[in-house]
């Protein structure tokens, strides 16, 4: 049975950080990012990779269907059986549609949603702080003002009601990103190993 957990926050909240460290330092967790799991279909040259690929070489959005596939597999192929994946789900639709062909996988089970919370002045200050400290030119495309904006509003928008239904569920577990690194980690890890 592998044991799934999701982890969501917004830009800056050091979700993908968190994760990949708590990967590191356990043999028996796995983390991935949608991306990454896109991208290794794409590489692995299935059929399921290739219809992907034509989604992306056109630059169009991966639908959903596809996605959830995608997680779904990268889940029942993954090498252990504690599964972290951090930016998923982005929306209520990916949340209802996973949530629908997990439900029908027997070996699958969504043990948590974690919610790095950060606030959104912290959340600027890191991303923005971001640009200012790297060497000119070398800016990441992501880090303006303006792009900042438009993935904030892509985060919160559908954040309340991602919240309430699991929180209903009784998935929901809250951590504090505005924290030291250390400190958010080790809160993570300690949750995410007494419930593997």
């Amino acid at each position: 049975m592998k044991k799934l957990f999701l982890i969501i926050g917004a830009p800056g909240s050091g979700k993908t950080t968190d994760a990949s460290i708590i990967a590191q330092n356990n043999d028996t967790i796995v983390h991935y990012s949608t991306g990454d799991m896109l991208r290794e279909e794409v590489a692995s040259g299935s059929t399921l990779g290739q219809e992907i690929e034509s989604y992306i070489s056109k630059g169009a959005l991966v639908p959903l269907d596809i996605i959830v596939n995608t997680i779904v597999t990268a889940i029942n192929n993954a090498p252990v059986n504690t599964v972290l994946i951090d930016g998923y789900p982005r929306s209520t639709e990916q949340m209802t549609a996973f949530d629908a062909l997990v439900a029908k996988e027997e070996n699958i089970e969504l043990a948590s949603v974690i919610e790095v919370r950060v606030s959104e002045q912290v959340a600027r200050e890191r991303i923005l702080g971001r640009r200012a400290e790297a060497a000119p030119g070398q800016e990441r495309s992501d880090d303006s003002e303006e792009v900042f904006n438009d993935r904030m509003k892509i985060y919160t928008d559908p954040l309340t009601e991602i919240q309430a239904f699991y929180t209903q569920k009784n998935l929901l577990k809250v951590i504090s990103g505005e924290r030291t690194l250390e400190e958010v980690v080790a809160d993570m890890e300690a949750f995410i190993k007494n419930n593997m």
